[in-house]
């Protein structure tokens, strides 16, 4: 009988261990998320840079698209080693342009697309900050960050 105990302790234990490393393998619940980021300026902007947080460090960057308005035709640069990485808690951007100011965008204007995955359960909480903006001739102008999410695919 004890015998029997023994053997159904040791099926027991062993089940439970598998159970735990299969938790273990599982991937972080998450979510994904598209985050457009806005500049709003009176001037035309030549040149931006902000900074994009999730201030619980959840987030994972996997991918980062242009703006609307055809003068920044490229995705804004970014370290790349943040997409490497996998989570992170910080992510810069920045784009500049070379054309003429008449052709520059005033008013507001979706600079950046940033895709992200957030871990945990709880809602993402991100921060923007803006770092500079300049124009054309190179002189700092006034601006404002906004952004706004919406669910990811």
């Amino acid at each position: 009988m004890i015998a029997g105990f023994r053997k159904l302790a040791k099926a027991l234990a062993a089940l439970c261990a598998l159970a735990a490393l299969s938790l273990a393998a599982q991937p972080e619940a998450g979510q994904f998320a598209i985050v457009d980021v806005f500049v709003a300026s009176t001037e035309p902007v030549a040149a931006w840079q902000i900074e994009l947080r999730e201030r619980r460090g959840a987030m994972q960057v996997v991918g980062i698209e242009r703006g609307d308005d055809p003068t920044f035709r490229d995705p804004p640069f970014f370290d790349r080693v943040v997409l490497e990485r996998g989570v992170t808690e910080r992510l810069v951007l920045a784009s500049f342009s070379l054309s003429d100011a008449a052709q520059l965008p005033r008013g507001r204007v979706r600079v950046a697309r940033v895709h992200v995955r957030t871990t945990g359960a709880a809602t993402a909480d991100y921060e923007l900050r803006l770092v500079a903006v300049g124009a054309a001739d190179g002189r700092p102008i006034d601006a404002e960050l906004s952004f706004e999410t919406q669910a990811g695919r």
